[in-house]
């Protein structure tokens, strides 16, 4: 009999469970199409949607393009890795703007650029975001030709390009 009453109890739980779940989702979803801008329920994730801009404008270079305009001093490279990271190896002349430290550094490290200076950020890995961050935020600061090159450190190696260390501070 204490059985059966715990097995009623247990599927009563259940069912306020999922009716709760109900009317939440029935909620957020009525209040979401209420919204003048409705978020979407359904999100392009793929490398190629997250670097297209609002406008469906490309921020993704290839390499060839980013080597063509390395050889011709074309454009300027910007390492979106942190300090460390640069200072253990970099594209040759790139300069550094780490995303984390960006509001820290941007000022100093832009200082003799103008904005229809061609620039491509950089960062390491297929997945890092911080180049992405840094060319959309070079964009807003007004910078008009930024690109990124995607998982830029790790193809500009394998391709054996031009890389460069910084020198170990004598202490």
């Amino acid at each position: 009999m204490e059985s059966i009453r715990l097995i009623h109890k247990w599927r009563q739980a259940l069912w306020q469970i999922l009716l709760l779940i109900l009317v939440s989702c029935t909620l957020a979803l009525s209040i979401n199409r209420l919204r003048q801008e409705p978020l979407p329920l359904v999100g392009e994730w793929s490398a190629t949607a997250r670097m297209t801009t609002v406008s469906g404008e490309r921020l993704d270079i290839t390499l060839e393009e980013a080597v063509k305009l390395f050889r011709n001093k074309g454009a300027v490279f910007m390492d979106a890795r942190s300090e460390a990271e640069y200072a253990r190896g970099h594209i040759r002349g790139a300069l550094n703007l780490p995303w984390q430290d960006v509001d820290r550094l941007f000022f100093s490290v832009t200082a003799n650029l103008q904005t229809h200076t061609p620039m491509i950020t950089y960062c390491d890995g297929q997945m890092c975001s911080q180049a992405h961050d840094l060319a959309v935020f070079l964009r807003n600061m007004g910078y008009v030709n930024v690109n990124v090159l995607v998982n830029g450190w790790t193809l500009w190696k394998e391709a054996d390009l031009p890389v460069e260390k910084m020198s170990p501070v004598a202490g």
